[in-house]
């Protein structure tokens, strides 16, 4: 309907032709995939039908072999002839149910039934020449116009110093404390978060960054996932900024037999503690991570970006926002510049900021004298450090800039 509403004429069957393909005729095992060492591989090669569709002979299949998905090239097909509500009402919802009742799965056909999309207003903030876009709970996209908010009032004179990366650091920490305490089902939300962005609220949480300082805030909902950005731009300025993710890498690691849909993990984002932000409860949605972002600036430049990374992700949108707005890097500097991640790694309990091996060695000394604990990973290009993207159209000529990130198997392309 969205599509249609916005001027959309391809058939499904068209829309959908190349994955189909894809799925029949198989994809080679991308490098970033391969370098990646799945969470919790053991539990998951317990996980329904994941041994048979991800591993060969026992172990992660090697990089560039073509892994094939006849299953789920057969439910596309089918998607294409019958329409997209047949996932949910049709026959291949009732696949999916009779698969996740085999398994055991509270998820019902009653629930895949009464689904329903909504669109929600997005959160938004003032900024400079520019309004910023993000999502509004259950997502993070809070505290990405947050980080946004409080470096623009920290004046921050130059990019890639160390009152940069602090004050980068520190606005993080403060979104985050806002975050965690606020972000819940956006139908159960006990705050407006629109409150949290007014220019009086961001003044505030900028005033309470100690530019020499290092502040001890900790992160109570630490979490990483594997997520794919894109973003596009038409010739007539109609800009998509979009994110898939099914959460860890494999996400539940279950592949539903009939189907050979992939079944995520989000619900692992809720907690088990009823008095918790997010507490496990029926109809409730969980936290999620995912914030695809635009912005609108008043010359008329419309900007589309966001990158992969779970807590990551605001952090690295306000990197590369700020080194395109704020210091006038162009997109492509502006997401290969090295990044950081304040925060902690997979099983580790530990809160670090982690760098890339590009970082000025006298800058990181710098943010350890002001009480920073900086963990060097040791790579030019590290993965968890965000596969971003970013595409910009200019309203005088209709001149579109395009990048992606080195440290992914993405591109940018004209069509």
């Amino acid at each position: 309907e969205l599509s249609r509403a916005l001027g959309g004429r391809l058939p499904l069957e068209t829309l959908l032709a190349d994955a189909i393909r894809h799925a029949r005729e198989g994809c080679p095992v991308s490098p970033s995939e391969g370098r990646y060492v799945p969470k919790e591989l053991d539990t998951l090669h317990d996980a329904p039908n994941f041994s048979a569709t991800f591993l060969k002979a026992g172990k992660p299949w090697p990089v560039g072999d073509v892994r094939r998905l006849p299953a789920l090239a057969a439910t596309l097909e089918q998607l294409a002839h019958a329409g997209l509500d047949d996932f949910y009402r049709g026959d291949v919802g009732r696949e999916i149910a009779a698969d996740l009742e085999r398994l055991g799965a509270p998820v019902t056909r009653a629930d895949l039934k009464a689904y329903q999309p909504r669109e929600r207003a997005p959160l938004s903030i003032r900024r400079r020449d520019a309004t910023l876009y993000n999502f509004p709970p259950p997502t993070q996209g809070l505290a990405a116009l947050l980080i946004l908010g409080i470096v623009d009032r920290l004046d921050i004179r130059q990019a890639e110093t160390t009152a940069h990366y602090h004050g980068l650091i520190e606005a993080t920490k403060r979104a985050f404390a806002i975050r965690d305490r606020v972000v819940t089902d956006h139908d159960r939300l006990t705050s407006d978060p629109a409150t949290y962005l007014t220019p009086e609220s961001l003044a505030r949480e900028a005033a309470q960054v100690d530019m020499a300082r290092a502040a001890a805030i900790p992160l109570r909902n630490p979490g990483e996932g594997d997520t794919v950005w894109m973003g596009a731009i038409d010739a007539d300025g109609l800009a998509v900024s979009y994110i898939q993710s099914i959460y860890w890498e494999y996400g539940s690691g279950c592949v539903l037999p009939k189907t050979g849909i992939h079944w995520q993990n989000r619900g692992t984002s809720f907690s088990l503690d009823a008095d918790a932000v997010n507490p496990l409860e029926p109809g409730r949605r969980p936290f999620h991570t995912l914030i695809p972002a635009l912005a609108c600036f008043d010359d008329g430049r419309v900007m589309a970006y966001g990158s992969m990374g779970g807590d990551g992700q605001p952090q690295f949108q306000a990197q590369i926002f700020t080194r395109y707005a704020d210091y006038g890097r162009g997109p492509a500097d502006a997401v290969d510049a090295p990044r950081l991640l304040y925060g902690r790694t997979w099983g580790a309990e530990s809160l670090t900021v982690k760098v890339e091996d590009r970082f000025d060695p006298a800058c990181i000394r710098a943010l350890e004298r002001m009480g920073h604990r900086i963990e060097e990973l040791g790579g030019a290009y590290i993965d968890s450090l965000g596969h971003a993207g970013m595409l910009v159209r200019h309203a005088r000529n209709g001149r579109i800039e395009a990048t992606h990130d080195p440290r992914s198997d993405g591109g940018a392309l004209g069509l």
